[in-house]
């Protein structure tokens, strides 16, 4: 490698890098009850982290924290404040002027606001006269028009009482950030296994042999996985690893909890076989393996041996195989190795690996998913594991890594826009009214509603939507035409700023906050990515007296919104979570029995999955080997020229929240304004690290997209690949580029093209704020 070129893997994940990370935020935010509420974090009984949704163990650490996760904890507990004083120094106008990160700095919102067109401001008002004038622009409109979203942080508790309100309303308008990220899972899961969740618990990590790793980075996005992969490693496990990006935190880990390690600065080398997968090329890379275990089983049985198959599984609980066989049979080594960007040789001791071990378990996230046909890399990801009984036992089973904490828990309990998802029927029994039974629209479906005015009002619990979705210019112009926005947050962030015609911004709790209503502590609740269920207390002093808890507001706004009845006591609920516990447990009586009895359990309660105990809930009624249609994952693919960009998040980063500029794990430091582009795609484009870029959209649909003034930087990247920051390469995302199945955008290989950066070319890269 050329010296000089970034993301060579001499960068380590954890260590005194991790603790330095920790320290700068403390030291920029000063926050009140941060040594306390990080002893708490994760632990029974304590505050459960509102970074990402990685479990917690029944017996944790010391510090059971991450760096990210303490960062958002930090981040969350600053001292920093958002008065209604600082609206009254800044127009919005203004304030749109402002980078992101600049935005989110100012600190935590205090008082409820409404938007003044006079003054083209946010201005001080109460929560009733809010609730009052939400109302009275809700009831005004048709229901339909009418779309609640929610972030992956609300709790269990609050998307319980948020998915009613929308149906008793009248429409299941309820797209959430899985709808942005992980529906790709939530469909292509449960075509093939029934189940839209993982099957692994945490212990499962304990007891597998081989780890096959596709397209996540846990030292970013995930960093307390790095524990029990970095125990797996030291007792003979092995992880092959599949990602066009060298990420540090699968390379070299040095366990900040582990003095020795700290001390001799001895990292642990994680992957065993590290293969740069082109974007896309999952499948094939998939393919090649599976046809390496077809030609070893068959030469095995024709030496008189068993073969590697697990054939008593596959014919008792799989449907499929033969078809699934023969295209693996059919396919060209050729091709394989040409759309994966992997060699035969690679593939076939990455399946050697695999046919050796006795357990495995596939691990994934969003770079398997986030493509056009993204459903059908899950399907084959299902298939490796199919072909040797790794599904629905100890030790085996597919882990999508989710990434908001309570993203899987609030699809669990009714936030969907599918309504065959949820138990309509004991809701319209328990509550006197007729649900919806028309489906509700997703993340895409909500932008081109609104885009052609079919949408009129928007409602946002948490999160930083505007920003984080496709078509960026073209979708905040649409979002001014709106009747009503209503942004319930604990900090700024761009989408408050892009607004309707009345609009609320609505402050509220953090979860480390003490939420104290009619004078009784309450607790909240939420699911981790292995299906179990924890309560959370929070014991920090609010940011202000004036500030409210999600469920509260949610009850505010249902009360002053709904016509009345006996069996819908809005405030009374928002007052107890107890009681909101007592209808989710009703609800869902198989999922959440004795559920604030058991909340505060060690190590959660698992709510289950069938798919786990080999009950398959698909049409045949056995999990679904599926024949692809497709080589590549890509919508749009290889052709002269043309690259395919990945949307990354940096290690100072999570989801749309920055918590500054630098990008440690990749050898990256003091500006998010980066392409990413190997030394050899430079030398063949005519371009020298180091200068000035843009990168335009080549989707071939007529619609200029552009997004310049990003310095040129060489990183270890396969051939026909770039790589630049989410959210800022969004404006590069047609609206249309999705997965076929779930409408996820394909972020993970947008078709561009790079060129040197003209004279007027203006970078509109902003570091963005709350997610």
């Amino acid at each position: 490698m050329a010296e000089g070129v970034k993301g060579e893997g001499d960068v380590v994940s954890g260590g005194w890098g991790s603790l330095s990370g920790m320290a700068q935020v403390f030291a920029r935010e000063r926050p009140a009850d941060a040594l306390v509420t990080l002893q708490r974090q994760n632990k029974p009984r304590g505050y459960m982290c509102s970074s990402c949704a990685w479990g917690k163990p029944a017996h944790p650490h010391a510090f059971e924290f991450c760096e990210n996760g303490a960062k958002a904890t930090l981040w969350d507990l600053t001292r920093d404040r958002c008065t209604p004083e600082f609206f009254e120094a800044h127009t919005l106008a203004e304030l749109r002027t402002w980078q992101d990160y600049d935005l989110e700095m100012v600190g935590r919102l205090t008082e409820p606001m409404r938007y003044d067109a006079t003054l083209d401001t946010y201005v001080r008002c109460s929560w009733d006269d809010a609730f009052q004038g939400i109302a009275a622009e809700l009831k005004a409109m048709d229901p339909d028009a009418a779309v609640f979203y929610a972030s992956g942080k609300a709790s269990l508790e609050a998307s319980y009482l948020y998915a009613l309100m929308a149906r008793v309303y009248g429409n299941n308008h309820l797209p959430d950030s899985s709808n942005m990220c992980h529906e790709t899972t939530s469909v292509g899961l449960k075509k093939v296994i029934g189940s839209p969740v993982g099957t692994c618990v945490l212990e499962d990590f304990a007891y597998c042999d081989a780890i096959f790793y596709f397209g996540q980075n846990p030292g970013t996005n995930s960093p307390r996985f790095l524990h029990p992969l970095q125990d797996a490693v030291k007792r003979g496990c092995k992880i092959i690893t599949f990602n066009p990006v060298r990420e540090a935190g699968l390379l070299h880990f040095i366990n900040p909890q582990n003095p020795l390690q700290m001390l001799t600065r001895t990292p642990t080398e994680l992957s065993h076989m590290y293969l740069q997968v082109r974007p896309g090329g999952d499948i094939s890379a998939i393919m090649g393996l599976c046809k390496h275990i077809f030609a070893r089983d068959a030469a095995d049985r024709a030496q008189g041996g068993e073969g590697v198959l697990d054939r008593a599984f596959i014919a008792e609980h799989t449907d499929g195989l033969d078809a699934f066989r023969h295209a693996a049979e059919a396919a060209s080594w050729d091709q394989i190795e040409d759309h994966s960007g992997l060699s035969r040789s690679d593939l076939e001791a990455a399946a050697d690996v695999y046919c050796a071990a006795n357990n495995v378990i596939g691990v994934y996230g969003m770079g398997l998913t986030q493509h056009v046909h993204g459903s059908q890399s899950i399907g084959m990801l299902v298939n490796l594991l199919l072909l040797r009984g790794n599904l629905g036992r100890k030790g085996a089973g597919i882990s999508p890594v989710r990434g908001h904490s309570n993203v899987q828990g609030q699809r669990t309990v009714g936030i969907s826009e599918k309504p065959e998802l949820v138990p309509l029927g004991r809701l319209a029994e328990m509550f006197a009214f007729d649900p919806p039974r028309e489906k509700g629209r997703t993340t895409i479906e909500v932008c081109e509603g609104v885009r052609d005015g079919a949408v009129r009002a928007f409602m946002s619990l948490g999160g930083n939507f505007v920003r984080a979705i496709p078509e960026r210019e073209a979708m905040e112009s649409a979002w001014r035409q709106l009747s009503l926005t209503v942004y319930v947050a604990t900090k700024l962030n761009r989408s408050h700023l892009v607004h309707g015609r009345v609009s609320y911004l609505l402050p509220c709790l953090v979860r480390a906050e003490a939420d104290i209503q009619r004078g009784v502590p309450q607790a909240v609740s939420m699911e981790d990515s292995f299906s179990h269920i924890h309560g959370s207390l929070g014991h920090a002093a609010p940011a202000s007296p004036h500030l409210r808890s999600e469920p509260s507001i949610i009850a505010g706004i249902a009360d002053a919104t709904l016509p009345p009845h006996p069996k819908r006591p809005w405030l009374t609920w928002g007052a107890d979570y107890t009681r909101v516990r007592t209808l989710i447990e009703e609800t869902y009586p198989d999922m959440f029995r004795d559920y604030s009895a058991r909340m505060f359990h060690k190590g959660g309660f698992y709510r289950g999955n069938p798919a786990r105990e080999r009950q398959w809930k698909t049409s045949s009624g056995k999990a679904e080997f599926t024949t692809p249609t497709v080589a590549t994952a890509l919508g749009i693919g290889r052709a002269p020229g043309r690259f395919h960009l990945i949307t990354m998040r940096s290690n100072d980063q999570f989801n749309t929240t920055i918590y500054g500029f630098s990008d440690r794990l990749r050898g990256l430091e003091g500006s998010r304004a980066v392409l990413l582009m190997s030394p050899g795609d430079i030398d063949a484009q005519g371009l020298v690290a180091g200068e000035t870029v843009s990168v335009v959209s080549d989707a071939g649909d007529g619609v200029a997209r552009e997004v310049g003034g990003l310095t040129l930087t060489a990183f270890d990247l396969p051939q026909g690949c770039i790589g630049g920051y989410y959210p800022e390469m969004n404006a590069l995302m047609p609206l249309w580029y999705h997965d076929e199945a779930s409408k996820t955008p394909a972020a993970k290989g947008v078709p561009v093209r790079v060129r040197r950066d003209t004279a007027t070319a203006v970078a509109d890269l902003m570091s963005t704020s709350i997610a």
